[in-house]
């Protein structure tokens, strides 16, 4: 029989009390707020759940940016990471599309630039989100 370990590397948990659609959400001591814009029933008290996934690819890369920077010594200012969750169709039989893109200000060469879009594209929710994936969901 084949097994494998695994780690736990992230967790986070979800609650919703009957206040519509708002979602109170925590991970370790963090806690943030989960909604469904006013348009689809929600009450916009927070971001979508599509959102979060945008923002936690956006600063997935960012972080991996900034890791990158430091180490070389690079002089870049800020970096700044725009993702944007696409689809051609809204039936689901459409692969999910993540448009990315990142700005970053300060003395960069063009080589410079190359380099961190390799790295921006190897961060570990990129792949995480590019390859295969399971989510095992049980009720208790």
């Amino acid at each position: 029989m084949y097994t494998t370990s695994r780690k736990t590397i992230a967790s986070g948990s979800a609650t919703n009390s009957g206040g519509i659609y708002t979602t109170d959400l925590q991970s370790n001591e963090h806690t943030q707020v989960a909604d469904e814009p006013i348009g689809v029933g929600g009450q916009n008290k927070g971001p979508s759940p599509g959102d979060y996934l945008c923002m936690a690819l956006a600063s997935c890369k960012t972080i991996t940016l900034r890791m990158y920077v430091e180490r070389k010594q690079w002089e870049i200012t800020d970096i700044t990471v725009k993702v944007e969750l696409e689809k051609d169709d809204l039936s689901g039989t459409s692969p999910n599309y993540f448009k990315c893109s990142v700005t970053v200000t300060g003395n960069v060469t063009p080589e410079q630039k190359d380099r961190l879009l390799q790295i921006a594209k190897a961060c570990p929710i990129s792949r995480l989100l590019t390859k295969a994936n399971e989510v095992n969901t049980t009720i208790i």
